[in-house]
């Protein structure tokens, strides 16, 4: 065991949202340790398409947060970088914008009425007839009855951005400890959280923040509290690289409803973008069927057969592999972010379920400002991680455990 090391906080999970909240403390004038017991982005991060979306959310607190989030990478991908380029080339940081196209009439109504209810939270939104979605994508499937576009949505390379983030915390004070796994939250008489124990032995801190993603909840229940986190599965198809055809993130409009479903059952929408690179990512899969990695042909097949009826020149495109990952599902659909006041010193920030790219910034810089006493510029009432009764006394179950 190597001796114990001494901070203000640790921070559990070295995904896009702990290196994100390694960061901000960091940058808050706090002492941080970033501890996982894998690599960098080694979880959910490393399988995300690297989406930072306005345009999915409803008017509410995740809409306030994912627009603090926009803000706060635009900030960070800006910054100077290696030679004359910004920190945001480094990960291949996109503001191309979101295309949400309709098949017919109704549900293009349905696209009009959201982006009329976020409008006033501060999204930007431009209604696109049918006569103009070539303009804005050439390739697009002919016949559509229109969309929305939201100029505000991005995109990142998702295991490039959590390096580049762990970078800028370790160079503003932080510390990363990889391999490590955390086997208990070291907690006081009192209960009050005093570090965390690890395979390589403790880190003393007044502070640990519950950045284990889908993981969440195992960590929680190491502290002692529920949190019911739950494996959400999603395949991505990566296309061979092309010129670019996709310009924008192009989905269906019943993607948002996707997202919001509480069904345990397949649920394929599809989602279709472009990259830097070349290739051409395709999804979208929501499945919550544990933590079981098999490959699944019916699945793919589906993301396939849905991105080419929106993209028809797809149909001659190969895929050259397909991954999947585990987004972090909670039941009412809002993550964890803030202080559990069951345990004085545990903080969560956990269960963004597939959003949690684009809203790591916002969540990190929002802890960080708790932990160094600052009030949070947006109310954390909504995200308390204490907000669900304690009927999960086991709050992964055995099926779901990796």
């Amino acid at each position: 065991m190597s001796n114990s090391l001494t901070c203000d906080v640790v921070v559990v999970g070295a995904g896009m949202v702990g290196a994100a909240t390694a960061l901000y403390a960091a940058r808050a004038g706090l002492s941080a340790v970033l501890v996982d017991r894998g690599p960098v982005a080694g979880g959910t991060t490393g399988a995300g398409e690297g989406n930072l979306l306005v345009s999915d959310k409803e008017p509410g607190p995740e809409l306030e947060l994912a627009l603090l989030s926009a803000r706060l990478w635009a900030d960070l991908a800006a910054e100077p970088g290696m030679g004359e380029s910004g920190v945001g080339e480094s990960f291949e940081y996109e503001t191309k914008g979101g295309l949400v196209v309709a098949s017919a009439s109704e549900g293009l109504a349905a696209l009009e009425e959201l982006a009329a209810a976020q409008r006033p939270a501060g999204v930007r939104t431009e209604s696109v007839g049918p006569d103009q979605l070539h303009d804005l994508e050439p390739y697009l499937a002919h016949g559509l009855a229109g969309g929305v576009l939201y100029p505000q949505d991005a995109q990142v390379m998702p295991t490039l951005a959590a390096a580049r983030l762990v970078r800028l915390a370790r160079t503003a004070g932080a510390s990363l400890r990889t391999g490590r796994t955390v086997t208990d939250v070291l907690r006081t008489a009192s209960g009050a959280v005093r570090g965390v124990r690890t395979s390589h032995g403790d880190i003393h801190a007044p502070a640990v923040v519950n950045a284990a993603g889908t993981w969440g909840g195992e960590l929680a229940a190491l502290a002692g509290v529920s949190l019911p986190v739950l494996p959400r599965r999603g395949f991505v198809l990566v296309t061979e690289p092309l010129p670019r055809r996709v310009r924008h993130k192009v989905y269906a409009a019943d993607y948002v409803a996707d997202v919001a479903s509480d069904s345990a059952a397949l649920q394929t929408s599809p989602v279709v973008e472009g990259t830097a690179a070349g290739p051409v990512l395709i999804g979208a899969s929501r499945e919550r069927v544990g933590f079981d990695r098999s490959f699944s042909l019916p699945v793919t097949r589906e993301l396939a057969a849905g991105a080419t009826r929106l993209f028809p020149f797809l149909a001659q495109v190969r895929a050259m592999r397909a991954y999947l990952g585990f987004r972090p599902y909670m039941p009412d659909h809002l993550p964890a972010v803030g202080p559990d006041a069951r345990v004085p010193g545990l903080f969560h920030a956990c269960g963004h379920e597939g959003a949690g790219i684009g809203l790591a910034t916002g969540t990190g810089h929002l802890i960080a400002q708790v932990l160094a006493g600052r009030t949070s510029d947006l109310d954390l009432a909504p995200f308390r991680p204490d907000r669900f009764p304690d009927r999960f006394p086991d709050p992964v179950p055995e099926e779901f455990r990796s």
